[in-house]
């Protein structure tokens, strides 16, 4: 396996990013691709070397893409046709936050979502109360992140759920669902409509996420939109899951 750092120019937005992760993810042989629109940097992992000229074709001509630093091996080859010794762990070493660390403000967030709606509820003691809070509240704050960066939402979303990726205009919808959805719940108006939409577009995320984390792909989540920057992860099913569940329970008693 071979990590590689290259040099992305043209970039300007959040929306410019995604796509660029995408169309370079998408290539035979590109296992991972993560793209820091700061930096102007795109780090592959390939199972083989990928020419310059195979990656640049890739992306639309508004990118150019150049190579940052030589991969491992080629470092490993150069040591030992020249003589000279470099240290190739510190020339090929990309530091990455731990997914935990990078998972912090999705904690965080629900943790803040659980004490309000426990808060709003505790003195009635009303469980079922609070599960619509927690559901309405959980909506109003994914979805205020991601109208923060419309485009690059929908780039990103469209990228593993399945009906965004079929359906362009969904994904730019997406958010105001959201919104309107987390009102439903708040100022329980139609909670049983609201219920089963939450069952089946969030069990249709879901399916995208099984997907992007069977086929061992890192790409970014677009729970919180593009302002935070979160892996797809195991937590990303389980966040999916839990209002899934939490749904299913409240339509049962409402039925």
């Amino acid at each position: 396996m071979i990590k590689q750092a290259y040099t992305v120019k043209g970039m300007t937005c959040n929306g410019c990013r995604a796509g660029v992760e995408k169309k370079l993810g998408d290539i035979d042989g590109v296992t991972n691709a993560i793209v820091s629109l700061e930096d102007e940097e795109v780090i592959l992992m390939m199972v083989d070397h990928i020419s310059i000229k195979t990656l640049q074709d890739a992306l639309p001509e508004k990118y150019s893409l150049s190579s940052k630093i030589v991969s491992r091996a080629a470092i490993e080859t150069q040591e030992s046709s020249s003589g000279v010794f470099v240290n190739s762990e510190k020339a090929a070493q990309v530091v990455e936050e731990s997914k935990l660390q990078q998972l912090k403000p999705l904690f965080l967030i629900l943790f803040y979502i659980t004490i309000a709606s426990t808060l709003l509820n505790y003195r009635e003691a009303n469980w079922q109360s609070a599960m619509l809070d927690f559901m309405g509240l959980f909506y109003i704050v994914f979805s205020f992140f991601k109208m923060l960066d419309l485009k690059g939402f929908s780039t990103s979303f469209s990228m593993y759920d399945p009906l965004a990726h079929s359906v362009p205009v969904y994904s730019r919808v997406y958010p105001f669902i959201e919104t309107i959805l987390g009102l439903m719940f708040l100022m329980r108006f139609q909670v049983e409509i609201a219920l089963i939409a939450t069952i089946v577009i969030l069990g249709i995320t879901t399916v995208g996420v099984s997907k992007t984390l069977l086929s061992k792909k890192e790409i970014q989540c677009a729970c919180l939109g593009t302002a935070l920057k979160l892996p797809m992860t195991e937590a990303t099913f389980i966040e999916n899951a839990i209002m899934i569940v939490m749904a299913i329970i409240m339509l049962i008693k409402f039925i």
